[in-house]
């Protein structure tokens, strides 16, 4: 009955573990949650102020299915305000969310047979929204060594005919890994020798770390804008995953197309949502600087803690909200009768016997021992959550 692309597809093993993690919370168990791809922070009040005055002032019904002229011209202005990136309105396209900008730009794009690069660790749904396409995705594996960023040598050997496309994710999830501007110069300049398409997920943008400065793909050089399609949102910077708004700049006849694609499927986003984004990105910046701040504490913390637990290696991130720690010493060892021989193996163990959620590795097209830790969480959560991982290690011999 179903259709054959069906088998292709995996479900997701993030929002997999995050059920499963809700279902525990809902039976009275104490569970730290370090699964979740969001900020535990609310939406900032003035964004808040602006969905509650579109609501009292009856903006309800449908909007232009690329995004309320408002939102597409405070999106132009951010994007030449913070990445020096000049477009105009019929060159972005608004969304349901980031994912629902990526998706469309894979239907629009790709044909059966053409080569998708994917950068690996990478997020969940790349590969999936690539299949969907009927595109073939090509994994790219970056190095632990170098916090898995891909070199330009690297990335010049995946390159086989009929690759028509990368999608690359800068600060990265699941690795945080975040390139400078001299690395994407030098990647970017195998990618334009091989005439490669770049899709470009910035979703993390105002998340970095160190004093370290976020640079677009577009920006690299004027020739790149014709050849990138720059994917960003308010989802993470501004606590709004809810809220569903993402949005896409690129190329105008891509544009169109994806709102063809958009237009057939989900048709405009939510209006509310948008006139409070057109807030997010037009107020005051403040708010974001706060939660970015808490969440460098909070990465200091997680990671000088994941670096007390024996033989665990652990990359610092520049960017995000994650750590890719690898457990691969602990392949092979158990605790009773429970056997850990994979990053699915360990992330049941410390969910089941821990009350920690942790997201697997495999999910991510990191094998071999990983797991994904999410520090969206306060300081005192965080504590208590790696007091309890670091006591199941402990126990796992």
């Amino acid at each position: 009955m179903l259709a054959k692309r069906m088998q292709r597809i995996k479900p997701s093993v993030t929002l997999a573990v995050s059920a499963k993690a809700k279902a525990m919370v809902a039976e009275g168990i104490d569970v730290v949650d370090f699964s979740v791809g969001e900020p535990d922070f609310p939406t900032p009040p003035a964004i808040k102020e602006a969905g509650i005055r579109a609501i009292r002032e009856d903006f309800t019904h449908y909007t232009p299915n690329p995004g309320i002229p408002e939102l597409r011209q405070a999106i132009c202005e951010k994007l030449e305000r913070d990445n020096g990136l000049k477009y105009q309105s019929n060159e972005i396209l608004v969304s349901c969310g980031a994912k629902q900008s990526l998706y469309n730009a894979a239907i629009a794009l790709f044909d059966p047979g053409d080569r998708v690069l994917v950068p690996t660790p990478c997020w969940v749904s790349y590969e999936p929204q690539v299949s969907f396409a009927g595109a073939e995705p090509i994994f790219v594996a970056g190095s632990s060594v170098r916090g898995f960023k891909l070199t330009a040598a690297e990335l010049r050997a995946a390159i086989k005919p009929g690759t028509k496309a990368i999608v690359f994710n800068s600060p990265s999830n699941p690795t945080g890994a975040l390139y400078t501007r001299e690395e994407l110069a030098a990647i970017a300049a195998v990618l334009m020798e091989a005439g490669i398409f770049v899709i470009s997920d910035e979703i993390y943008e105002k998340l970095v770390y160190d004093g370290q400065s976020f640079t677009s793909f577009g920006s690299l050089d004027p020739a790149w804008k014709s050849r990138c399609l720059i994917i960003n949102g308010v989802s993470k910077a501004y606590a709004m995953t809810g809220w569903r708004i993402g949005y896409a700049a690129g190329p105008a006849e891509l544009i169109a197309a994806m709102g063809k694609v958009q237009g057939h499927s989900t048709s405009n986003a939510n209006s509310i949502a948008q006139k409070a984004a057109v807030e997010a990105l037009r107020g005051s910046q403040e708010p974001i600087e706060a939660m970015r701040r808490a969440f460098e504490e909070r990465r200091n913390l997680m990671h000088a803690l994941m670096m007390e637990i024996p033989d665990v290696r652990c990359a610092k991130p520049q960017g995000a909200f994650y750590l890719l720690p690898d457990w691969s010493a602990y392949m092979g060892k158990r605790a009773g009768e429970r056997v850990v021989d994979s990053g699915i193996d360990l992330a049941t163990y410390l969910l089941e016997e821990a009350h920690v959620a942790v997201v697997p590795g495999e999910g991510f097209e990191a094998h071999g021992g990983y797991v994904r830790f999410s520090y969206a969480s306060s300081t005192d959560r965080i504590r208590e959550g790696m007091r309890r991982v670091k006591e199941a290690a402990a126990r796992l011999a």
